[in-house]
């Protein structure tokens, strides 16, 4: 039984292009493995379409249920952003960039884990060591990754390690301008415009269990908040149809990548608690904190201290 390489629900460029790095990695190794996602191909945000299409890259293989599946995870170690029935499946290999999750096997694992802005940084890491040449769409898609967890080095989650992967990927995706391809994944990915208000909310979201309480944090990144202007109102909407669904709190950061800040909108049955998280106050169900641009570095950590976790 092939291994499936899959990374979390809701997937991002990151998720999606780590998955077919490690699958890549494995293969060349001798195992057999295939990339996965939590989504159809139809269904992947515009940023991670572009980025496939850029450098020729096939889509992962949709899995959304892991019952009797053997498992390497990439970009999560979390049951909940899992495919359903991860408990149940085998994990032979986790390979990830966030805190330590509540995944746990029965049997000892490859984990790799690091403090970098990426798992395509990490991969990186990998691929050196084990001696396996990247191929040049593999690294593309890598690059792309790291480009865009980092927000092109502006997030604080960005280290040297993430720069000098980037420097390496450039060259063997051939890719001269990084900017440029920064700005086209930024172009697709801040595009509002006919996209239904949950969909934008799914764009990049996550749950996180807070000491019994779920929490739903989504991100949109964008070159100004006046792209969702129009359809704020819609968004909160959303908002609150899935906070319905048995949430203590959502929030959505619509993060103004120019500006360097994130204007942070909150729905919660303890709206004192989110505002003594960030030492704001909420106006209008949000509040601009200057700065903000890292859900997994800024954003939850103050949460998880809020809950007391």
């Amino acid at each position: 039984m092939s291994i499936c390489v899959i990374g979390h629900s809701n997937p991002d460029t990151d998720s999606v292009t780590s998955a077919i790095a490690l699958a890549t990695l494995m293969n060349a190794q001798g195992q057999d493995a295939k990339a996965c996602m939590q989504s159809s191909a139809d269904k992947l945000n515009p940023e991670s379409k572009t980025v496939l299409a850029r450098f020729g890259l096939t889509a992962p293989e949709e899995l959304m249920d892991a019952a009797g599946q053997t498992l390497a995870l990439v970009d999560f170690s979390d049951i909940g952003q899992g495919p359903a029935n991860l408990e149940s499946a085998e994990v032979v290999a986790i390979v990830d960039h966030h805190k330590v999750g509540d995944v746990t096997t029965n049997q000892p694992i490859l984990f790799r884990a690091e403090p970098v802005g990426c798992t395509g940084t990490v991969l990186n890491k990998m691929f050196k060591d084990a001696g396996v040449a990247i191929p040049k769409d593999v690294a593309g898609g890598m690059l792309a990754a790291i480009l865009s967890d980092t927000v092109n080095f502006k997030s604080p989650t960005c280290t040297d390690d993430d720069k000098a992967a980037v420097a390496e990927l450039k060259v063997v995706a051939g890719v001269e301008d990084t900017e440029e391809l920064f700005m086209e994944m930024l172009k697709a990915k801040s595009a509002v415009d006919g996209v239904p208000a949950k969909d934008l909310l799914f764009r990049d979201y996550k749950d996180f269990d807070m000491k019994g309480n779920k929490v739903g944090v989504g991100q949109l990144e964008l070159a100004t908040l006046d792209q969702v202007a129009d359809c704020r109102a819609d968004l909160m909407a959303a908002m609150a149809e899935v906070k319905a669904d048995g949430r203590h709190s959502v929030l959505l950061m619509l993060t103004d990548v120019v500006k360097e800040g994130t204007d942070l909108v909150v729905l919660s049955d303890d709206l004192a608690l989110i505002e003594g998280a960030f030492g704001g106050k909420l106006e209008n169900s949000s509040m601009w904190i200057d700065g903000m641009m890292s859900r997994k570095k800024q954003t939850v950590p103050n949460l998880q201290n809020a809950f007391g976790c």
